[in-house]
């Protein structure tokens, strides 16, 4: 039996479309409605975490699209679902790791945040200066820097939560998140937006 694949996802509509495709093509699944409705509350949560690993929105949009698929197919075997954002976490930055490995990645400054509109406190144009000024400056980090300072600050995770998502111990998370903090603090572009 030959199994959908998707190439892109343009937006929620497509993915929501393309998951309940998926899941209607799996003979050997039944209907998971836990699952669709899962995906369409936690969606947004989980672009976030995609775009932040990527540098386009689009390709964020493939990798979540991607992990979740992942998430499908284990769905019976997942045991608490109670843990199911770290799993999916957990799929994200596998597959994004696997895609470093196999190609050459082209990173660069995306010209729309991922972060939800929120009420700004001050000035909004000096706030977005200084939140464009973050994004810049976080994307010029490493990728695996990039990724610890971002479930760590963004997903607002533990230490202890982000090494096991890393697979990583939780002193090479401080370690790293450190030096990232470090190279933020001496970035040009921040120390002028202070």
């Amino acid at each position: 039996m030959t199994t959908p694949v998707c190439t892109s996802a343009s937006n929620a509509a497509t993915l929501a479309t393309q998951t309940l495709a998926f899941a209607s093509y799996t003979s050997s699944y039944t209907s998971y409605p836990s699952f669709s409705s899962y995906v369409k509350a936690r969606r947004p949560v989980l672009l976030r975490t995609a775009r932040s690993l990527t540098a386009n929105p689009s390709d964020a949009e493939d990798l979540l699209q991607t992990a979740l698929t992942k998430t499908y197919v284990a769905w019976e075997r997942i045991e608490d679902h109670r843990a199911l954002d770290g799993y999916v976490r957990r799929a994200l930055l596998n597959t994004r790791t696997s895609q470093w490995r196999k190609r050459k990645v082209d990173e660069f400054v995306c010209d729309e945040l991922p972060e939800p509109e929120g009420t700004p406190v001050g000035d909004p144009a000096e706030h977005q200066v200084l939140h464009d000024a973050m994004w810049r400056a976080i994307m010029k980090l490493p990728a695996r820097q990039r990724a610890m300072v971002v479930l760590r600050y963004y997903e607002d995770l533990s230490e202890v939560q982000t090494a096991e998502v890393l697979g990583v111990s939780v002193g090479t998370v401080k370690s790293a998140v450190s030096r990232a903090l470090g190279k933020l603090r001496e970035d040009p572009e921040l120390v002028l937006a202070r």
